[in-house]
């Protein structure tokens, strides 16, 4: 059963909750416009939040059928999203870091995963297999022995990590509860479920 708020992609024509979804408006020039924050004046239309659903509106006219205007959606629209998604996932892990809930160091990480005091394990894209390998050891252990599941990510890379971090060699690093770690948590999993890779 959907609610009010609910909204249709103009791709999918499924009903969806705006969590699930992207919403897009007509900008400067007609050109095509990501409204993340969904504040932007004028007529919207929402797009499942997925790199292939974007896509498929940017290479078919579904934004000018939906926003009932000639609009051009430039060929780069799913990177700039993309770009978009990766930006507010690493500012809020920054924020995380300056309130204390962000703990870096494999050492450190390993002993929060087997505490269960972390939330969500960050592993980098470059980072060795070895490494993520005892993550996920760690993490099933705690698992088996009744805690809750881990989120583990490699999301980022050791460059990206670094600076969002303001550190240096970050190959691990590990969100406890708080405020600013569920933010960044919630723009993990967009940022995750819009490149469709899905946490180990």
């Amino acid at each position: 059963m959907s609610s009010l708020t609910d909204r249709t992609c103009i791709v999918t024509r499924e009903v969806m909750d705006p969590s699930d979804l992207i919403r897009f408006v007509a900008g400067p020039n007609d050109t095509v416009v990501p409204d993340l924050k969904r504040n932007l004046p004028g007529r919207g239309v929402w797009v499942s939040a997925r790199k292939s659903c974007i896509e498929q509106a940017v290479s078919s006219s579904a934004f000018s059928r939906g926003l009932k205007s000639k609009v051009r959606a430039e060929q780069n629209l799913p990177e700039l999203v993309e770009k978009l998604l990766l930006e507010a996932a690493l500012g809020a892990l920054g924020f995380a870091r300056k309130a204390g809930q962000c703990i870096t160091g494999a050492g450190k990480v390993e002993n929060l995963v087997r505490s269960g005091e972390a939330i969500a394990v960050l592993h980098a894209i470059d980072g060795s297999e070895d490494g993520l390998r005892k993550v996920n050891q760690a993490a099933h252990a705690t698992e088996s022995g009744g805690g809750k599941r881990i989120r583990i990510w490699r999301i980022f890379s050791s460059t990206q990590l670094n600076i969002a971090l303001g550190a240096s060699n970050v190959i691990h690093a590990a969100v406890i509860e708080g405020g600013a770690a569920r933010n960044f948590v919630s723009r993990a999993i967009q940022l995750s479920k819009y490149r469709e890779m899905e946490p180990s």
